[in-house]
């Protein structure tokens, strides 16, 4: 169910339609990660999403084949490979989740899984453009990023619809240009790349906010400027895909500002601005009231991707005449589908209520110490187990328990196979979903991706109480 049911989810959601049947691009908005020079500014970073065009290579484009899921491209300040490239294309699924089929995406993350699916792309994908000792060893090596992206930040992806002309365009001109690395953070910088992209589709989508970035590119300006075009042209089909940041040990990433909203937000820069520049501190507060203001959250829940196949015949037979009617049809589809995909207060409450009961149910079985368990079982696993790939590349994890060693399956594909340890892998589910139901709409996944793991709980739950009903039943 797990398997089927995710396939479906990115096949779907992502890209509305089976491939090669229709062609998006969207804005790729990535939270910032507190680090370095994002201390200061929260802009975050960009990239652009394809739903039809594929990497040939981590340098070459082509159009997607039957089965595939789309692609990432993205610039960074340095790639750190052997040769200073401008760009590299991913494929979403390693994008997103560092592996090559979204059945194995790891149900939590840290920095020993992130590293282990790093070297992996690396030694498969990456071993022609990434020879040299700094490229496979620094840390700074900015591929990396483009490796289970979701295990380090939360995602926002506005899409609208192209075509496979405009597609075939792309293409063409990015694989005859020189891919030569010319990154400058005040003109040439992420946002930079992304807006072109976009213009390169759409003359003029997207642009700079120069009053609220201090005259630079930043990701949210790209950001809300490509929404309020797409609210203007309906025939673009606009929604907006969300990511959560996956659960488990990393740092939280930050929600990504323009420079006014930082100054605006930030407490580490609200003194400094008072002591040293306290008259630009209302200029830059009424700058970001009153035209800088973009909730990423906020578009999500209004434009929120429909589910595979809702309004899809509707919009294909309406599309080429009346533009109007696509608006009509796509609004139609679109309004029933945005709180089945983020999900409503009443459905997330009726949850945590069922959720309760089972880790009650846990607790009187001995499965779990306590409800407060669960909030260091990803810390314990992280500590004691070494996570690996199988010879299909599921992710697992080895796990010291005494004089033995066990082992626990890492991916829905996975966690509950036969020589995956139950009782560890129920505790690994509990926490997955304790976390989920506890974070804020912004930090927890949308409702079919969450329904996926609550069966993965639910199967979970059955396999242990079948193996122990004499014992819990003598105990009760």
């Amino acid at each position: 169910m797990f398997r089927a049911g995710f396939i479906v989810l990115v096949l779907g959601v992502l890209l509305g339609g089976p491939t090669g049947t229709r062609a998006d691009v969207g804005l790729v908005l990535n939270d910032s990660l507190d680090t370095s020079v994002a201390r200061i500014t929260g802009a975050g970073h960009s990239a652009i999403y394809f739903s039809g065009i594929c990497a040939e290579t981590p340098i070459k484009m082509r159009l997607c084949r039957a089965g595939e899921h789309g692609s990432v491209l993205s610039n960074y300040t340095s790639l750190g490979e052997d040769q200073p490239f401008e760009w590299n294309i991913v494929s979403l699924d390693m994008y997103l989740y560092g592996v090559s089929n979204p059945e194995n995406r790891p149900l939590f993350a840290s920095a020993q899984i992130k590293n282990l699916l790093e070297t992996d792309y690396r030694e498969r994908v990456l071993r022609d453009y990434c020879a040299s000792h700094s490229c496979q060893t620094s840390e700074k090596a900015e591929w990396r990023e483009m490796v289970s992206a979701t295990s380090e930040r939360t995602i926002y992806i506005f899409v609208v619809k192209t075509s496979r002309e405009q597609d075939l365009d792309l293409i063409a001109r990015f694989n005859d240009a020189r891919n030569v690395n010319h990154f400058n953070g005040f003109t040439r910088n992420c946002a930079d790349f992304s807006k072109n992209v976009i213009n390169t589709y759409f003359p003029h989508a997207t642009h700079r906010d120069a009053l609220n970035d201090f005259g630079m590119s930043s990701p949210k300006a790209v950001a809300r400027t490509l929404a309020r075009y797409a609210h203007k042209h309906p025939e673009l089909q606009y929604r907006v895909i969300h990511f959560a940041q996956s659960p488990g040990t990393l740092k939280r990433s930050s929600e990504c500002r323009s420079g006014t909203e930082q100054l605006y937000r930030s407490k580490k820069l609200l003194v400094p601005m008072a002591l040293f520049a306290w008259h630009a501190l209302p200029v830059a507060a009424g700058s970001y009231l009153l035209t800088g203001r973009f909730n990423p959250q906020h578009e999500f829940e209004g434009h929120a991707a429909v589910l595979p196949g809702a309004g899809e015949d509707s919009l294909k037979a309406a599309e080429p005449e009346d533009g109007r009617e696509v608006e009509a049809s796509f609004k139609e589809a679109e309004a029933p589908e945005r709180t089945s995909v983020a999900g409503t207060p009443k459905e997330w409450a009726a949850y945590r209520e069922e959720f309760d009961s089972i880790v009650g149910e846990a607790v009187r079985d001995d499965l779990i110490p306590g409800r407060d368990s669960l909030d260091r079982v990803f810390k314990d696993l992280n500590e004691r187990g070494r996570p690996f790939l199988d010879s299909r590349g599921g992710l697992w994890m080895e796990i010291e328990q005494g004089r033995e060693t066990v082992k626990i399956g890492l991916s829905g594909s996975n966690v509950l196979a036969p020589a995956s340890d139950r009782s560890l892998a129920y505790q690994m589910i509990l926490a997955h979903v304790d976390d989920v139901l506890k974070s804020s709409p912004r930090r927890r996944e949308t409702i079919p991706e969450f329904e996926q793991t609550w069966s993965l709980l639910q199967r979970a739950r059955a396999q242990l109480q079948t193996a122990k009903g004499p014992a819990l039943a003598m105990k009760r």
